[in-house]
């Protein structure tokens, strides 16, 4: 996210059409096809865990949150130390940390690859390097933080399938795939921002619309979220 002057300032650009707000604006050649390499369903409730950066993290735990099967969202901070898990010392852009989301789910009800498509159609642009739209810097870059070789195999074999298939054209993937070190739950009034901040300009320019997307590219795991 942006101090509120840089968000004022960026979100100006968006409504003046100089600047997207991740895949607001982005048009994959193609439809983003499901991952020739997955897991299969388990066969008993199991729980999960997966970690995801993609831009500012209101909008990609706006996305998750509403994914039949996820049962849990906790948006914080991965890539750097404790000591510089704070909101403050990350939008100062000097502390490796990557805006994230935890997402725990059900992996009798959804699987690691699904998830990943998801990641990669609505919930942002992979195609951006150390940003996303408005949103400039390396806190806001495209990461998986694997947390085992299984996650780390299936999330490189995707990359490699969809940057073949020319999924979105011209351009390649820059998602990083790191191994998780540790993640840190963000200060609470971050943690579903979007769903109780629903008139927010920013949460109307840049994260509805992949609300939208999801309802409209995932009918069949598409949940109403109302929080806890």
């Amino acid at each position: 996210m942006l101090s509120s002057f840089n968000r004022a300032i960026s979100l100006l650009l968006v409504l003046t059409g100089f600047v997207g707000c991740g895949l607001v604006n982005a048009a994959p050649s193609a439809p983003v096809p499901p991952p020739s390499t997955d897991v299969p369903l388990a066969s008993v409730p199991t729980a999960e865990g997966a970690v995801f950066a993609g831009g500012c993290f209101w909008g990609t735990q706006a996305v998750f949150e509403r994914v039949k099967g996820v049962t849990t969202t906790t948006v914080g901070y991965s890539g750097g130390s404790a000591a510089t898990a704070t909101y403050d010392q990350v939008t100062t852009e000097t502390t490796g940390h990557a805006e994230s989301v935890h997402v725990v789910y059900d992996a009798s009800k959804i699987t690691y690859g699904q998830l990943l498509r998801i990641f990669f159609s609505v919930a942002h642009d992979p195609t951006q390097k150390d940003r996303q739209g408005p949103d400039v810097g390396t806190s806001y870059r495209s990461v998986i933080f694997y947390a085992n070789d299984e996650q780390k195999r299936l999330a490189e074999a995707y990359i490699a399938q969809l940057n073949a298939a020319g999924t979105f054209g011209k351009k390649k993937i820059a998602t990083q795939v790191v191994p998780l070190k540790a993640f840190y739950k963000a200060e609470d009034y971050h943690q579903d921002y979007a769903l109780k901040n629903p008139g927010n300009p920013y949460i109307e320019v840049c994260d509805r619309p992949k609300i939208a997307a999801l309802k409209q590219e995932f009918p069949e795991l598409f949940m109403d979220y109302k929080g806890h």
